[in-house]
């Protein structure tokens, strides 16, 4: 006979599968940065044109998201997966070559849009979210994300390490090497993610997707998603500028962004773990306002090797940490089956705020030969994202779908 251990165990390869997947999607991506020189360098195009493929990117992996929720239920999430590592690569490789400015943009594009496919956030947490029991799920989806965060601390260390002993081309070409992995890993998502157990997340009843979109709720929890890709894309993309302004090395920026990524490891699994106790919205909140203290103090603190490690370990605990809390918060608001699609849409302005963040402050170094300006601005919006939880109102613990229905009800008498 089939034990309550036995039928839970079996979740697990597939939360390992979807935490590699994010892994290799976040660790490429974030470090992008750390060929924005070379780049410049090879090409003679300039830091802003430099700034705006990598934003364009961002922009294209984001744009992505929303779409892959009915490729996959139209081909198969596995299917879809598997093509984009398998885009990823020849992007990665493809980018060696590009010469002029169209063709970096083009190439950027493309890039993002694949990697997008072979590991989207909404894509794996949501096929996560309906295959994992309730009460191991918060932790899952922090396993998931803590994914991303190891990924950035692995691939962080070993491109600046590879770009600085066998240059940049040759370490995209690893890139596009490891890109190829998602097509084995892809096997974990054959079939239907409704094929759940009765054990897994309670649905709100007879919730579509649409109706979240005329909601102030939703569009409150996507505006903190937005400053949340502002403020990381800015951070992996222009913090070895930031460094080098300092007269410290490549490997230094390497060994910051993997601070970054193993602090977050803790704080992606604390997240978890905590939204699956605690509130929520209140947990968003705290993270993006101590973001914003994290920032105030870097900037006004002398650029030293002691401070910026010091804002890599206080950066790094709460660098992703929203992703939890923002997919699980979704998930109780709208229905695990909903968050593929409308957290694709919260991840798509996410990205928006990461194409204004990275070309923002590229604009800025090429004009002013600094960041003050764009510092001041992510200041502003994280203490923004911090106030915009404050009345959103959150499903209790109930598990019968109950306190989402009340919820949702206060929510359309407060019209």
């Amino acid at each position: 006979m089939q034990t309550n251990q036995d039928r839970h165990s079996r979740h697990w390869p597939l939360v390992a599968a979807a935490a590699l997947l994010l892994a290799i999607s976040t660790g490429t991506r974030t470090s992008m940065g750390l060929f924005a020189g070379p780049l410049n360098t090879a090409t003679a195009l300039g830091a802003a044109t430099i700034a705006l493929a990598l934003a364009l990117g961002q922009l294209a992996w984001g744009a992505a998201q929303p779409l892959l929720g009915p490729l996959a239920s139209r081909f198969g999430t596995a299917r879809l997966i598997a093509w984009g590592g398998f885009g990823a690569a020849v992007a990665f490789a493809a980018l060696t070559i590009a010469a002029d400015t169209m063709s970096l943009l083009l190439v950027a594009l493309v890039s993002g849009a694949t990697s997008a496919a072979a590991g989207s956030p909404p894509l794996l947490m949501g096929f996560v979210m309906r295959r994992v029991p309730q009460h191991r799920l918060g932790f899952a989806l922090g396993l998931v994300s803590a994914g991303g965060s190891a990924g950035q601390l692995v691939l962080a260390l070993a491109g600046a390490a590879l770009i600085t002993f066998a240059g940049w081309q040759a370490t995209l070409l690893g890139f596009a090497v490891l890109t190829l992995a998602a097509l084995p890993l892809a096997r974990a998502f054959r079939g239907s993610p409704a094929a759940a157990d009765a054990t897994t997340t309670a649905e709100p009843p007879a919730v579509h997707a649409g109706s979240a979109l005329r909601e102030p709720t939703y569009w409150l929890l996507t505006f903190g998603f937005f400053v949340c890709g502002f403020h990381v894309a800015f951070l992996t993309t222009h913090m070895p500028a930031v460094i080098e302004l300092c007269g410290l090395p490549t490997t230094f920026s390497g060994l910051w962004l993997a601070i970054v990524g193993a602090c977050n490891i803790a704080g992606s699994i604390a997240a978890g773990w905590i939204g699956q106790r605690c509130s929520m919205k209140a947990l968003l909140g705290w993270v993006y306002a101590l973001r914003a203290l994290g920032v105030t103090v870097f900037v006004i603190s002398p650029p030293t090797q002691p401070v910026l490690l010091g804002f890599a370990l206080w950066m790094g605990v709460t660098y992703m940490a929203t992703l939890p809390p923002t997919t699980g918060l979704i998930g109780k608001l709208y229905g695990a089956r909903n968050v593929a699609t409308l957290f694709g849409i919260t991840m798509l302005m996410h990205q928006v705020g990461g194409f204004l963040g990275v070309w923002l402050g590229g604009l800025e170094l090429e004009l002013t030969g600094g960041y003050r300006w764009v510092w001041f601005l992510d200041i502003v919006l994280a203490l923004a994202a911090a106030l915009v939880h404050v009345p959103i109102r959150e499903p209790g613990p109930s598990t019968d779908g109950k306190g989402v229905a009340a919820t949702r009800l206060g929510v359309a008498a407060a019209r």
